[in-house]
């Protein structure tokens, strides 16, 4: 598929917070999302606008990828008077469970996607009521969509 608009290594030129991941594609070396509701500031490189727009099925490739982590993260359960019942702790998902954890990820919202010493983390609730932080060593970062849309 031909897309209109592209950036390459821009990551920082986007909001992920609140998107939606619509499609996911995670194997050696590739790394392919199809994102919702994406935030594209008014720095961003194809954005003549002034102000910040958005953007719908947004393709983010990432190049050279590598799953780092997946991590489930833990939470706390209380009673219906606010005392700790149980603890459950943070669990790495291992990498033979990928595909199952991938498909709850799908149709999740996207709270934070950040690069960082060219590791990529995203936080992700998924559709198993449960959080997810995905992290992912990449050598760089494609961003294509096809239209401008008003906030």
């Amino acid at each position: 598929m031909d897309y209109k608009y592209h950036t390459i290594n821009e990551l920082n030129h986007f909001i992920f917070g609140e998107a939606v991941l619509g499609d996911l594609q995670m194997t050696d070396e590739m790394f392919h999302a199809v994102i919702d509701n994406v935030k594209i500031l008014p720095e961003n490189s194809c954005n003549r606008d002034i102000r910040t727009m958005r953007a719908n099925e947004l393709l983010l490739k990432l190049d050279g990828a590598q799953i780092v982590a997946l991590i489930e993260e833990g939470y706390r359960e209380y009673d219906a008077d606010g005392n700790l019942k149980h603890t459950y702790e943070d669990v790495t998902v291992k990498p033979e469970q990928y595909k199952e954890k991938e498909e709850v990820l799908i149709g999740g919202t996207i709270y934070e996607l950040q690069m960082e010493n060219g590791v990529y983390s995203f936080v992700i609730d998924g559709t198993d009521e449960r959080t997810y932080t995905l992290k992912i060593a990449a050598d760089g970062d494609e961003e294509l969509w096809n239209r401008f849309l008003e906030l």
